[in-house]
């Protein structure tokens, strides 16, 4: 098939790949702009993009699909199917037409659930004990199109969403070849049942905030959800902290407030939560990478009694 493939982060490039390698003709990648990074401020291209120009593929960087000007290029390419996975815009109905077999996504949860754009930070901080990926020829709405095929996995007890990110992306280079296999096949795909659908909409910066009056169990979910981003971060005396990995506690006492510091062990922070308690493992602080509580107790003093997020 002509393939026209859209993607930016490294999630989306084993998909991108495996349909090089099945024989299909990938005509043009269409990946985010590039975009100013770190401090210098030097423009970082996307890892879809890097991997489309080490194979001599075309590369298009609009800065919004929705302008006349790309549709028609988009139509001139003359695709039979638009394959798409973590892009990071919104494909307007002209474009959704174009293609003979439509735009297929690869979504990253078990449809209908976690519709939106953060499916897999939302199903670890949601307690979910598996998730999965599935293909869907993209309709207007969100992720509300009918589907092709999926492939599940478990979500291991301590996996964080980098993590989990990784695996997912090679389970879809063989999902999205045998989808458009069914699909020249002529298969016609099965629409979603909505009253089953839940969302996991865009992640915020508020949403790494720590709330200590949350159950342990729902905060260790919501710190390995929020890897590498927004984090998950609370404050020591004023002093700002985002929590790298943790893991639920034991029971706390009935009298101890939220946040309260219950012991400093050598290697962890016991924290008392609305229900049980988190066992810090690692932390961040401004300017330095994430650190053992180890390592940053050999030259900080954290004391028994402290209250974390306090102010």
């Amino acid at each position: 098939m002509r393939v026209i493939y859209m993607g930016t982060p490294q999630i989306g490039v084993p998909a991108l790949l495996a349909l090089i390698d099945a024989g299909h003709d990938i005509i043009a990648v269409v990946t985010q702009p590039d975009r100013p990074k770190g401090r210098g401020g030097r423009l970082a291209v996307s890892p879809v993009k890097e991997a489309a120009v080490a194979r001599g593929i075309p590369v298009l960087q609009p800065e919004k699909v929705r302008e006349p000007g790309f549709v028609e290029t988009f139509r001139d390419l003359g695709p039979d199917v638009a394959v798409v996975m973590a892009f990071g815009q919104i494909l307007p109905p002209a474009l959704l037409d174009i293609p003979e077999f439509g735009c297929i996504n690869i979504h990253a949860s078990l449809l209908p659930r976690y519709r939106g754009a953060a499916p897999i930070n939302w199903a670890i901080a949601r307690g979910e004990r598996e998730t999965g990926l599935t293909t869907m020829r993209m309709d207007p709405g969100m992720d509300t199109g009918p589907t092709y095929l999926e492939v599940a996995t478990p979500i291991g007890s301590e996996e964080d969403a980098e993590g989990l990110s990784g695996r997912l992306a090679l389970l879809a280079g063989p999902l999205i070849v045998a989808t458009l296999q069914e699909v020249a096949a002529g298969r016609a795909p099965t629409p979603q049942d909505d009253a089953k659908a839940t969302r996991a909409p865009l992640l915020t910066k508020a949403d790494g905030l720590i709330r200590w009056d949350r159950p342990a169990r729902e905060i260790v979910n919501r710190v390995r959800a929020f890897v590498p981003w927004p984090g998950s971060h609370t404050s020591y005396r004023g002093e700002p902290w985002k929590v790298a990995r943790a893991r639920v506690g034991e029971s706390s006492p009935r009298d101890a407030s939220p946040g309260t510091i219950l012991r400093v062990d050598g290697d962890s922070l016991l924290v008392a939560a609305g229900e049980g308690s988190v066992r810090i493992l690692e932390l961040q602080v401004p300017g330095k990478r994430p650190m053992s509580v180890q390592a940053y107790l050999n030259g900080h003093a954290v004391e028994r009694g402290g209250v974390l997020g306090e102010g």
